[in-house]
């Protein structure tokens, strides 16, 4: 019995890290989520309360110090080396089940807006308002940021039935989704002949329901098993996905819903090679959206460092003494829509055209199929170039936050002790590891996808790609070797 069992409910070779004695336990419970959301709740209780009523200096408020310089490092190495854990805590889902249960029923997000659109637009302008407003030294202005995102969050949640916010808007959470991609874990079921067998498919429908309800449900292999709904259920996927059809993290929040509604223990958290599903193009809808989203957030990944470095206020004082612009907003706006938009977008369809014309494949793949098959290899090298940058300000002012801390809580602050200069031969080379190491990624990527549609012409197929890629890390090897704001930290000011 023991080994018709574990042939009925573990593919071989997965390993489950729900199974693991004590974390397993933890976020399977049905508030095991909490785990993660009360601390980050807490925490950003005291960024707002920092925020408005402690010291307006950047590098001396918990409100700039822990979001835009803690939070970004952490949270590009933890993608890489766990997964999506911090959509998986996060705490503006918190009212998620009060919001559902004032939502009007029925209603989705409109039509038009089920994309990446609005999302890129999220990123693209929260990107430009960091430029403009100074958000990394404004702690009454991120505090704010923080109240429009339990607003947004809980409004969207209330009015629509998925998680139109999550899936659709959050910028955060896209970003998150993107570069999840290329993590190691990923939910998948243990046996689709159990989820095909499945009557209520509450992975995606859930288990809540006002009243209880119970049923009996015959499934694979002859065995029968008792299901139960009712005011203690969980609700079910935020974002719509069906666990047996999941095969990328790209709209997943690791929320852990659909394992605690499965009424049959069929779904895990598997762990995978890192960036499987980047080599497999059933993962990647052929999608404008979808594609243009992983290659302008490389892009955006670029001008948000250039808008940190010398050349970017000459070029600054250049448009406004070519064009006569007195407006710093119209400046930027001009500078990062050129750069995070245009610039990125005119490459791609001109790789893109390359590619087919160089292989002669332009009656067999559209400008649009060829570019979602070369759009993965973009996860790799914008990771690396979000690492690069973020880890540079992390370890730069990582100790900052104890005498930070300290003065929150009303103590004299060690900042002898706590704000020492780093070793910056140690960060240099860092951020030289995580692009060269993106780079190579995504050149193995790039190579697959060619030799997968060209055959016999991957080479010319794979050139115009493979220049892009090395161009856009060279960019960044200049951007990232020129001096660079040390926002968010007492250095050097």
């Amino acid at each position: 019995m023991a080994a018709r069992k574990q042939s009925l409910y573990r593919p071989r070779g997965l390993i489950d890290v729900l199974d693991l004695p004590l974390i397993g336990r933890l976020l399977k419970a049905r508030r095991g989520r909490l785990v993660l959301q009360i601390p980050l709740l807490l925490i950003a209780a005291l960024l707002l309360i920092d925020g408005f009523t402690g010291p307006q200096s950047a590098a001396r408020n918990l409100a700039t110090i822990t979001p835009w310089v803690h939070y970004r490092g952490l949270v590009v190495l933890v993608l890489l080396l766990a997964g999506n854990l911090f959509c998986m805590g996060c705490p503006f889902m918190l009212p998620r089940t009060l919001a559902k249960r004032l939502s009007l029923r029925g209603r989705r997000f409109p039509r038009a807006l089920r994309n990446k659109w609005v999302a890129i637009a999220g990123l693209f302008f929260i990107f430009l308002l960091y430029e403009w407003l100074d958000l990394w030294a404004s702690p009454w202005l991120t505090a704010w940021v923080i109240i429009g995102y339990f607003a947004a969050s809980f409004v969207l949640e209330a009015v629509f039935t998925e998680s139109a916010f999550c899936k659709y808007v959050c910028p955060l959470g896209t970003f998150n989704f993107v570069y999840s991609t290329a993590s190691p874990t990923q939910i998948s079921v243990k046996d689709p002949q159990i989820c095909q067998s499945c009557v209520g498919k509450e992975c995606v429908n859930g288990s809540y329901t006002p009243e209880p309800v119970i049923r009996v449900d015959q499934i694979a292999g002859g065995q029968t098993k008792e299901v139960r709904h009712g005011p203690e259920g969980t609700l079910g996927c935020g974002t719509l996905l069906f666990a047996p059809q999941i095969k990328s993290n790209l709209e997943c929040t690791l929320c852990l819903d659909c394992v605690r509604a499965c009424p049959h223990d069929n779904i895990g958290l598997m762990v995978r090679s890192p960036g499987r599903e980047l080599l497999q193009p059933e993962a990647w809808p052929q999608r404008w959206d979808v594609s243009f989203l992983v290659i302008l957030l490389v892009a955006m990944g670029l001008t948000n460092a250039f808008g940190m470095v010398p050349p970017v206020y000459a070029l600054q004082q250049w448009l406004a003494d070519t064009f006569g612009l007195n407006s710093e907003l119209l400046i930027l706006l001009i500078i990062f829509a050129l750069t995070g938009v245009l610039l990125p977008v005119s490459i791609t369809l001109l790789a893109g055209t390359l590619s087919r014309r160089l292989t002669r494949t332009g009656h067999k793949y559209s400008l649009r199929a060829t570019i979602a098959a070369f759009a993965p290899a973009f996860v790799p090298v914008g990771l690396g170039i979000w690492i690069a940058h973020y880890t540079f300000h992390l370890l730069i002012g990582f100790w900052t936050i104890v005498p930070v801390f300290q003065e929150f809580l009303g103590l004299q602050g060690d900042w002898v002790r706590f704000n020492a200069a780093p070793n910056m031969d140690l960060i240099s080379a860092v951020q030289l590891v995580g692009l060269i190491g993106g780079l190579l990624w995504s050149l193995m990527i790039a190579q697959r996808a060619a030799m997968r549609l060209y055959r016999r012409d991957a080479v010319p197929g794979l050139l115009p790609w493979a220049l892009t890629l090395i161009g856009v890390v060279l960019l960044a090897v200049w951007i990232f070797g020129l001096p660079m704001e040390m926002r968010g930290s007492t250095l050097f000011s």
